[in-house]
C-alpha cells in the first residue's frame, strides 16, 4: 500500500477565496456569517447563512471569471463554479498537469456534494410551472447533477482515470478524500483531485432545514454569533456554501517529479449508524468506529493525535454524540487533546464541509496553530475536560490531526492528516 501525500490545496468559503486568505481570517477569529439578502426571509425562522463574498466587495472574494468563461458558467450551477475555482488553485500549487496518455489515465477526480445544484432545480421547477417546459434550457440537467463538478474538473485538466462523486450528505467531502486516497494506496491511480463543493442557499432549502428544526434561529439579528458549537445555548447549524479541493499523489510520484509535499493523508475510516435518518445514537457509536478505523489505518495511538477539527454543527444532539464518541476513543488521552469547530466561523458547508475542514486540519499541522471555536461563551458542562479552543487560535506543536464529518442517513467519516 502506497503512502499518500498532499501537493495542492484550494478553497472557496464564506471567509473568502484562496487558502491563504481563509487561513489568515480563520485564525484571526473572523466570521463569514451574514444576513441572507438574495431572497426574502421575512417568513423564514432562519435568516443567516455562511455566504461566499463577492470580489466586488472583498479583495479576497469569489471571482467567477476565475472559474470559467461566462458562456460556460451559464450552463453550471454555483457549486460547480466553486469547485472549478478551488481545483484551479490546488492544481496551480501542485504545479502539475498530465501530458502523456499514461499520465492522463493514471489521474482521476472525486468531488462530492451533499445536494448538488439545488437552486438550479428550484429555478427549473418555477420555470416549468410559470412559463411551461419549452422555456427550459437544454443544459438544465447537467447544470445541477451532483457528479458534474467532478466531470467539469476532469474535462478541464484532462483526467481520464477514476471519476466519482459521493453524495453522502455532510460526510461527502471527507469520503471523497478518503476514497481518493484508497485508490492511490491500492495502485489504481497516481494522482487524484479530491474534495467537495456545495452551494444550496435557497429559499426552499432554508425552509426545508428549518422545518426539520435543524437551523439556528436565535441570533438572526446578530449573524456572526449564530453558529455556537459546544455552547450551552447552541440551537442548530447555519447553512454555508463553498468548496475545498486537494491534489493527492502517491508519495513516490510526488517525489519523483520534485513536488513540494504539504502534508499526508494517513488514516481514513467510514461507517454507518443504522440508527435514524437524521439523529445519531446518543453514544456516537458509529462515529467512534469511524475514528477508531482511521487511527488503526494510520497506526496511531490516541495521544499522538493533537487536534480534532470536529464535525460539531451546533445541534444539541449532534455535538453531544460526537463528544461521547471522542471520549470513548481517546479515554484518558482526552485531557491532552484540543478540539474546535471551524463551522463557528463559516457555517456548515454540508457536502463540502469535510473537505474544507480537512484543509484547515492540514494547515493546523503545518503551522502548529489550532483554529478557534467562535461564540463559545458558556461551554456545555457535558463537554468539560476537553480543550475546545474558545475564541482564540492556539499555538500548539502537533504531528497529526483528525477531521470528522457525519451526515443524515447515519454516515460517518474520519480522516487523519499528518505533517509533511
Amino acid at each position: 500500500m502506497r503512502d499518500v501525500v498532499v501537493t495542492g490545496m484550494g478553497m472557496v468559503t464564506p471567509l473568502g477565496s484562496g487558502v491563504a486568505a481563509n487561513w489568515d481570517r480563520l485564525t484571526a477569529g473572523a466570521s463569514g456569517l451574514r444576513p441572507i439578502t438574495a431572497f426574502d426571509t421575512t417568513d423564514l425562522p432562519a435568516r443567516v447563512a455562511g455566504i461566499v463574498p463577492d470580489i466586488a466587495g472583498d479583495p479576497h472574494g469569489f471571482d467567477p471569471e476565475q472559474a470559467a468563461p461566462a458562456k460556460d458558467r451559464r450552463k453550471m450551477d454555483r457549486f460547480i463554479h466553486f469547485a472549478l475555482a478551488a481545483a484551479a488553485e490546488a492544481m496551480r500549487q501542485a504545479d502539475w498537469q498530465p501530458r502523456s496518455d499514461t499520465e492522463k489515465q493514471r489521474a482521476g477526480c472525486i468531488v462530492a456534494t451533499g445536494i448538488g445544484g439545488f437552486p438550479a432545480i428550484a429555478a427549473a421547477t418555477r420555470t416549468v410551472e410559470q412559463s411551461g417546459p419549452r422555456r427550459l434550457s437544454p443544459f438544465v440537467i447537467p447544470s445541477f447533477l451532483g457528479n458534474l463538478a467532478a466531470g467539469h474538473i476532469s474535462i478541464a485538466w484532462g483526467l481520464e482515470g477514476p471519476l466519482g462523486c459521493p453524495v453522502t450528505a455532510c460526510a461527502a467531502g471527507a469520503q471523497a478524500i478518503g476514497d481518493a486516497a484508497r485508490l492511490i494506496r491500492a495502485g489504481d491511480a497516481d494522482v487524484m483531485i479530491a474534495g467537495g463543493a456545495e452551494a444550496c442557499i435557497d429559499r426552499v432549502s432554508i425552509a426545508g432545514f428549518a422545518a426539520a428544526r435543524a437551523l439556528a434561529t436565535a441570533q438572526n439579528n446578530d449573524p456572526t454569533r449564530a453558529s455556537r458549537p459546544f455552547d450551552a445555548a447552541r440551537d442548530g447549524f447555519v447553512m454555508g456554501e463553498g468548496a475545498g479541493i486537494l491534489v493527492l499523489e502517491a508519495e513516490e510520484h510526488a517525489r519523483g517529479r520534485g513536488a513540494a509535499v504539504l502534508g499526508r493523508i494517513v488514516g481514513y475510516g467510514t461507517t454507518g449508524d443504522a440508527h435514524h435518518i437524521t439523529a445519531p445514537p446518543e453514544d456516537g457509536a458509529g462515529a467512534r468506529r469511524a475514528m477508531q478505523m482511521a487511527m488503526n489505518q494510520a497506526g496511531l495511538q490516541p495521544r499522538q493525535i493533537g487536534y480534532i477539527n470536529a464535525h460539531a454543527t451546533a445541534t444539541p444532539v449532534g455535538d453531544a454524540a460526537e463528544i461521547a464518541a471522542v471520549r470513548a476513543v481517546f479515554g484518558d488521552a482526552v485531557s491532552g487533546l484540543s478540539m474546535s469547530s471551524t463551522k463557528s466561523a463559516i457555517g456548515h458547508l454540508l457536502g463540502a464541509a469535510g473537505a474544507v475542514e480537512a484543509i484547515y486540519s492540514l494547515l493546523a499541522v503545518r503551522d502548529n496553530l489550532l483554529p478557534p471555536t467562535r461564540n463559545l461563551d458558556n461551554i456545555d458542562p457535558a463537554f468539560d475536560g476537553i480543550d475546545l479552543l474558545p475564541h482564540r487560535a492556539k499555538p500548539k506543536a502537533i504531528d497529526y490531526a483528525m477531521s470528522n464529518a457525519f451526515g443524515f442517513g447515519g454516515v460517518n467519516a474520519a480522516l487523519i492528516v499528518g505533517r509533511a
